[in-house]
């Protein structure tokens, strides 16, 4: 197995791309702290790496509080001997997320805090444990929207995963000579209970202006194929690979005619 004898802390792990990585992680080898503030979810998702016989545990993590997100680093080398893959996942999508003339400033600074702090904090207190572990992988979720925009208005969550992207990238440089690889993600609209609310009710996030044009339910990216994406970083026979940034098989890019349409990105390693 692939993650044998490694250590992974994953926040946002309580549901969706997090849950799914958590269970893939663990199915390779690896002993996984979910870090969620959903308790009810993290411990589903401890429940159900168990199931498949995996090893897990679980800590109550704000993403946006050093000391939460301390804690969840010291809880990973207190009681599982190290860390050795750093999984930045949590975000936040709020529905008044919209244009910048729109967008209360209270909005801005909160996706700013859990998308983007987020994942300064956890770099911040997990580096240095990588470091003790002789090295590892840090893996931050960004966006597709990050490189191309979106085609709705949602400018702090854009905003925010544009961070993401340029501070994997800064973090690559700065630590590629200490062990430590750093590498984003791009996916694209993912079937997660967050976008399923979404596509369910688009009324109560906005209006017609939150849906999203063209899309269609059978082409969402299931949940575990970002995850199987992730593993990719992980591999060690990837060890050279840092401040990369990994697409999607299948993007979403904006046509005038159709709102979306689908093609592949010959970027993306299938």
């Amino acid at each position: 197995m692939r993650l044998e004898g490694k250590i992974a802390l994953i926040t946002g792990a309580g549901s969706g791309i997090g849950r799914e990585a958590a269970k893939l992680f663990a199915g390779e080898g690896a002993r996984v702290v979910v870090a969620d503030r959903d308790a009810a979810g993290g411990e589903a998702t401890v429940r159900a790496v168990a199931d498949a016989g995996g090893e897990a545990s679980f800590v109550e993590t704000d993403v946006a509080s050093s000391e939460s997100v301390r804690a969840a680093i010291a809880h990973a080398e207190e009681r599982h001997g190290g860390l050795h893959v750093l999984f930045n996942n949590a975000g936040i999508f709020p529905d008044d997320d919209g244009d910048p003339v729109t967008t209360p400033e209270s909005v801005w600074d909160r996706v700013m805090d859990v998308n983007l702090k987020g994942v300064f904090l956890g770099c911040k207190h997990g580096i240095p444990a990588l470091l003790r572990a002789g090295g590892g992988s840090i893996i931050n979720t960004a966006s597709f929207v990050a490189v191309m925009g979106a085609a709705t208005a949602q400018v702090a969550y854009t905003a925010s995963k544009g961070g993401v992207l340029a501070m994997t990238r800064e973090i690559a440089v700065i630590y590629a000579r200490q062990g430590i690889r750093a590498n984003a993600l791009c996916p694209g609209p993912v079937n997660t209970p967050l976008l399923q609310e979404l596509l369910a009710e688009p009324e109560a996030r906005g209006g017609p202006r939150r849906a999203l044009p063209g899309l269609r339910r059978r082409r969402l990216r299931q949940r575990d194929i970002v995850p199987r994406r992730r593993r990719h970083h992980r591999r060690l026979r990837h060890s050279r690979v840092a401040g990369s940034t990994a697409w999607p098989a299948v993007a979403l890019i904006p046509h005038p005619s159709a709102g979306f349409r689908r093609r592949r990105d010959p970027r993306s390693h299938g």
